[in-house]
């Protein structure tokens, strides 16, 4: 399997916070299964005028002796675009999922579609792919909305642990994979215990292991490559009713 969202550069986000922490956190990894993993620190776009900050450089630097054999790690971040990348950004792409034309893109939870849409733009026109970050975490995510994302060139990356959640969130992530709309499946690890490990094992055992794979090996592959994802099957996920119920109460007291 292939992550491609994590903050397990050591230090520079509210993600991992030393070197020891990063390489537990990759060494479980590998363990489950997971042989490459895209670090994707937090950046602002409005601050990053031509790649990453020097600590960022720094760090990489720190954590590259100690990353498990075995595990190939990749350089990138995930950009809040709170306004549009510069040309020397886009240029040299040292910010996007290992030097491709793929981008890593968040907004604030509360982002309209109409200022998400224009930066999704933004980014297709300078000719970036933009990989939009769990959506389901954007009051604005519904279906049609994730299809006219698409429809302008953007992928959409899925939160995996999301995905089998009882709540209001997990509930907009499988209607992205019901509609076949989700293209990528990442667990945004913080230095945790978040993995692939456990959705990918859950999809195979519902009868979806193709689905599993297109999400967490075929897609990450070929964004890696810098070639064009393919569409993934639409399919049902299933969360027990009490579970929902469950969390249905929880959304209401968030």
């Amino acid at each position: 399997m292939i992550d491609l969202h994590s903050h397990l550069l050591p230090g520079v986000d509210d993600g991992s916070r030393s070197v020891d922490q990063s390489v537990g956190v990759l060494t479980r990894m590998l363990a489950a299964g997971v042989t490459e993993v895209v670090l994707t620190p937090h950046l602002d776009a409005s601050r990053v005028l031509e790649g990453p900050p020097p600590e960022h450089d720094e760090a990489f630097a720190s954590l590259s002796p100690r990353i498990p054999r075995g595990m190939v790690v990749h350089r990138g971040a995930e950009i809040m675009l709170d306004r549009s990348l510069t040309p020397r950004v886009v240029a040299t792409r040292r910010v996007t999922l290992g030097g491709s034309r793929y981008v890593l893109v968040e907004f604030t939870r509360l982002v309209s579609s109409r200022a998400a849409t224009s930066a999704l733009q933004q980014v297709v026109t300078a000719g970036l792919v933009p990989l939009v970050a769990h959506p389901e975490r954007y009051q604005v995510c519904s279906p049609g909305q994730v299809r006219q994302w698409r429809d302008l060139g953007a992928v959409i990356q899925v939160d995996a642990n999301t995905l089998f959640a009882p709540s209001g969130r997990g509930e907009r992530a499988r209607q992205l994979v019901a509609e076949g709309y989700a293209d990528v499946l990442a667990a945004d690890n913080h230095g945790d215990s978040r993995s692939l490990a456990e959705p990918f094992r859950r999809l195979v055992e519902a009868g979806h292991d193709d689905v599993a794979r297109a999400l967490m090996v075929t897609n990450p592959t070929a964004i890696l490559a810098d070639r064009v994802t393919e569409q993934v099957r639409p399919c049902d996920i299933k969360v027990p009713l009490l579970q929902r119920f469950r969390g249905w109460l929880g959304d209401l007291r968030e």
